[in-house]
């Protein structure tokens, strides 16, 4: 899909100068029909306050920052924390109540490749394995490993970085005790493709010895091609770097604004949007899911002066990726008054893909039931002539609605996906998931307004 009146190249190129935040984003009036769309939409004077307020430059600006500045977010690790501040200090910046709820999290490694030969179009994190030595920096030449037998390896391999490129699930142990013994610096072990359109992600290889004398890294399908293509351009030399990050913690980030009437007996009710920042190993996610994280800091900007009965929360989740650790930390710990009072949670996850298939606004429950969450985002899709593009109510958990629907609050989460099923881009959990490589300005701008319109009617009344 293009962008309203700025083709997808002119686009691209603006991301790549690092100028994405001093246009003036276009935007389609209120009442034109969407890219998508059925027709045009019929607006409430309720939506329009929301929609004509959403400016899509913002959340661009933001996600630009997340991903191009900050970049990685892996759980538990001073990136992650990184992002929390910054989340923290834009809400303040907005007028609202901020809590920064910190838990600690397991340890953590992750590893580091640089060299002049790798393009910066994409993340170069990777995956240690934990019985190789952590916080240590190693540089040698790439060579590519002839089979995973040790007695294949050259005897000499001092100074060499040695990559194995498998075909089929294979243990690397023996190939990177044999490299280490003849003077390698390093081993990267990388998994075969995935099939299309997944990719295989970066992993940490889990070897069968209790230590190796050099660090042992996994690294994502496209790392992988990228540095055999690189190989054939000639010599690549790499520096690898891996950390290890002890007594860590990871953090929620929850801002709130009052509603304007009286509580009641109990307290007033409360509406929730919410979206995880954090990411996997490897991946800048810009999809995954800086997209739900910009989108939420554009609405708490618009809607922090929208006249609600219910209080307005924006909870932003750490350590998703891990197992939906933040926010099943925040629900499990509400009592039963403030879940009682709180109406529902909007989750956002992967909600601006430019992957041309993902045509169709999913719309997930962990039980497949209607809530009253999902009823606000039909409504809504129905009023701008998106009826048809969104799925019906599709049972599945894996994001952090689950978390709020698993203690008895109505939940949803939102994204688009593939017209044809449950299908996601190639770019999930990639290191290609960035802004220039899989952004949509236009369904971000589409979710934001069927979001913010959503949850402004559901905390309105």
């Amino acid at each position: 899909m293009s962008t309203p009146n700025l083709s997808r190249r002119s686009f691209l190129a603006l991301a790549g100068a690092g100028a994405v935040s001093t246009i003036a984003w276009p935007a389609w009036a209120a009442d034109a029909r969407r890219p998508g769309a059925v027709r045009a939409p019929k607006l409430t004077a309720s939506d329009r306050q929301i929609i004509n307020q959403i400016r899509p430059s913002n959340a661009i600006e933001h996600l630009t920052h997340l991903t191009e500045n900050i970049g990685q977010r892996y759980t538990g690790t001073p990136q992650e924390k990184e992002a929390a501040d910054y989340l923290a200090a834009t809400l303040e910046k907005y007028g609202y109540g901020v809590d920064v709820e910190s838990f600690e999290v397991p340890d953590r490694r992750i590893g580091t490749l640089t060299g002049p030969a790798l393009t910066d179009t994409l993340n170069w994190g990777v995956g240690p394995a934990p019985q190789g030595p952590q916080n240590v920096t190693v540089a040698g030449e790439l060579m590519v490993a002839p089979s995973g037998m040790p007695a294949d390896l050259p005897a000499d391999l001092a100074g060499r970085i040695v990559m194995r490129v498998v075909t089929a699930t294979e243990d690397i142990t023996p190939l990177a005790v044999a490299a280490a013994a003849r003077g390698a610096v390093a081993v990267i072990s990388t998994r075969r493709d995935a099939n299309y359109p997944s990719q295989a992600s970066a992993f940490a290889p889990n070897l069968r010895v209790e230590s190796v004398d050099i660090p042992v890294v996994g690294v994502s399908q496209v790392q992988k091609h990228a540095l055999l293509a690189a190989l054939e351009r000639g010599a690549v030399r790499l520096t690898l770097t891996t950390e290890e990050f002890v007594n860590t913690t990871s953090q929620n980030v929850i801002a709130t604004r009052a509603g304007q009437k009286g509580g009641g007996k109990g307290g007033r009710d409360w509406v929730m949007l919410g979206a995880h920042y954090d990411t996997v190993i490897g991946s800048r996610g810009a999809n995954d899911n800086a997209s739900g994280t910009s989108a939420l800091l554009e609405l708490a900007r618009v809607m922090r002066n929208a006249p609600t009965s219910s209080d307005l929360s924006f909870g932003f989740w750490g350590s998703e990726e891990v197992g939906l650790v933040g926010s099943q930390i925040y629900a499990q710990n509400l009592d039963a008054g403030e879940r009682g009072r709180l109406r529902g949670v909007f989750n956002n996850d992967m909600i601006a893909t430019s992957w041309a298939p993902s045509e169709k606004y999913w719309v997930l429950d962990l039980r497949g039931e209607s809530n009253r969450v999902n009823q606000a985002v039909y409504a809504v899709g129905d009023r701008m002539g998106y009826r048809a593009q969104m799925s019906d109510i599709f049972e599945m958990g894996r994001s952090d609605h689950q978390s709020f629907s698993q203690v008895g609050v109505p939940s949803g989460n939102f994204g688009w996906l593939h017209t044809d099923g449950f299908i996601l881009e190639p770019e999930y959990h990639s290191s290609d998931d960035t802004v220039a490589r899989n952004i949509s300005v236009e369904r971000l701008t589409v979710a934001m307004e069927i979001q913010g319109a959503a949850a402004y009617a559901l905390a309105r009344d």
